[in-house]
């Protein structure tokens, strides 16, 4: 299963995942995310296993497990648009904000702002069909949140 999906994303198979796959595209996203800045903080893995573990109703065991399958398929994917498509088919538009909401969690775990997280996570509220008025909303509630 992981050495299809890694082939999927790896764009040796040109056909997009199915929405069931909608948990690892997020997660994969939120690795990104925290690794655009050229460091994956212990800070950062545990904001994104409590993410993973909050939205999806998963132990923490399970929610690591989830995490180290994404690791593997973020490393390997050529982009971020076939995460992004994942999602846009399997969240409606009304729930996509709690996604970015998300990942701006994820970012701003240290408290600071790097120019390149904020570009990423510009660019997949954009492909995931948000403005980025409904991101900086998404910002601030998740820098109202520190348990998000």
């Amino acid at each position: 299963m992981l050495t299809d999906l890694l082939r999927r994303l790896s764009g040796q198979d040109t056909a997009p995942l199915p929405p069931d796959d909608a948990r690892l595209a997020l997660a994969a996203l939120l690795i990104r995310v925290a690794r655009t800045d050229g460091f994956y903080a212990v800070e950062e893995v545990e904001r994104i296993d409590r993410v993973l573990s909050l939205r999806f109703g998963l132990s923490p065991f399970e929610a690591v497990a989830l995490r180290s399958e994404a690791e593997s398929a973020e490393a390997g994917a050529p982009d971020t648009v076939r995460f992004t498509r994942v999602l846009k088919e399997a969240v409606p538009l009304a729930d996509r904000a709690a996604l970015v909401e998300a990942m701006w969690s994820v970012a701003l775990v240290d408290r600071t702002r790097d120019a390149d997280e904020d570009a990423l996570i510009r660019m997949v509220a954009n492909l995931l069909g948000l403005t980025d008025v409904d991101s900086a909303h998404a910002r601030r509630r998740a820098l109202q949140d520190p348990e998000a």
